[in-house]
């Protein structure tokens, strides 16, 4: 295999990692009760979210735009977690699937919000839920090439507009089966903020190191889940039975370097009980080493990821190596590989 799939980093470590949680729940049953009209015309069952999806609820913002103030809290809470000033940090990466406007990039209301010095670089990354890793992997590189010290990582979703797009589309009269299986994904959405921090392992042996992993891209798969403000349109079985084969591929080719077959924890991406079982499945995983928080938040997009890791954290023990998993549309899968 050519290029840069496999990587390793020397000096980078996880200082900190915090969620902040939408205040808003908005159970599975609300949803069922909005598309009652469209479940019966359809022949569909009351309860699909929680039976297929395992989704029994997820989260909202109070008002639109606070998934901005939410990025921006996640950030003060890594930060005070980690011990690092808003002055010590070289690079701000947004890596939020949630924007208002084409432009400015989300970070530059972030880096304001935080009062980050006006020396510290600040950018999105986006690429669907593999952003935050992505951005992580960045990061990382950065700082063991010595052009920053402290990196902050954040990522705030707000799913509210696709899902009300969702339910108004499919309680259209002329809406089928297949359409509504089809928009399906985008109620499992959920909305919710995140941040880490990533500084240099050598002043910090407190911190986790983050040691390297594997990326690989399935781009011939780009157009099976697509998505914008007015809803996602997925081709639910297609998706998952090609990012399984991502997924594997990679790890496969990841075993020639890496041994993850004993992994005290996989936190992954959090999409469904569906795919989570294919991937436990498909790689033979340890199931009860891999925390859930998709039930309760539904899939936060970016966020999933490092809210799950954040919840975890009090699970851990020092020496214990995580996986971090990511599968992302377009289609790409990163895995991390971090020693806590």
């Amino acid at each position: 295999m050519t290029g840069n799939t496999t990587f390793r980093h020397h000096n980078a470590a996880l200082l900190s990692v915090a969620e902040v949680t939408a205040p808003v729940p908005v159970p599975s049953s609300e949803f069922d009760r909005v598309l009652a009209p469209t479940l019966k015309r359809l022949r569909l069952p009351q309860g699909l979210l929680e039976r297929v999806a395992g989704v029994t609820e997820r989260r909202n913002w109070h008002d639109s735009g606070d998934f901005q103030a939410g990025a921006v809290e996640a950030g003060e809470k890594a930060l005070a977690e980690a011990g690092i000033r808003p002055d010590q940090v070289g690079l701000l990466i947004n890596t939020s699937v949630t924007r208002e406007n084409l432009e400015p990039s989300v970070a530059v209301a972030i880096h304001h919000g935080l009062g980050l010095q006006p020396g510290a670089m600040n950018f999105d990354i986006t690429n669907a839920c593999l952003g935050f890793v992505n951005g992580m992997t960045l990061a990382a590189t950065m700082i063991d090439s010595g052009q920053i010290d402290y990196a902050l990582i954040v990522d705030g979703e707000d799913a509210a507009k696709v899902q009300q797009a969702t339910l108004n589309r499919l309680n259209e009269p002329q809406i089928t089966r297949d359409e509504f299986m089809n928009e399906f994904a985008s109620l499992t959405l959920g909305s919710g903020a995140a941040a880490a921090v990533i500084g240099p392992a050598d002043r910090h042996p407190e911190g986790h190191r983050i040691k390297g992993g594997i990326a690989r891209a399935g781009t011939e798969h780009h157009e099976l889940c697509v998505g914008d403000h007015k809803g996602m349109f997925t081709n639910a079985k297609a998706l998952l039975e090609n990012g399984m084969k991502l997924v594997v591929a990679a790890w496969r080719e990841a075993q020639q370097e890496w041994d993850w077959r004993h992994m005290d924890r996989y936190v992954m991406h959090q999409v469904s009980h569906i795919h989570t079982d294919a991937i436990v499945k498909a790689i033979d995983l340890i199931r009860d080493r891999v925390p859930l928080t998709y039930p309760k938040l539904g899939n936060v997009g970016p966020a999933s990821l490092p809210i799950t890791l954040a919840r975890e954290t009090q699970n851990l023990q020092p020496g214990n190596r995580v996986l971090c998993m990511g599968v992302g549309s377009g289609i790409n899968t990163a895995m991390t590989e971090i020693v806590w």
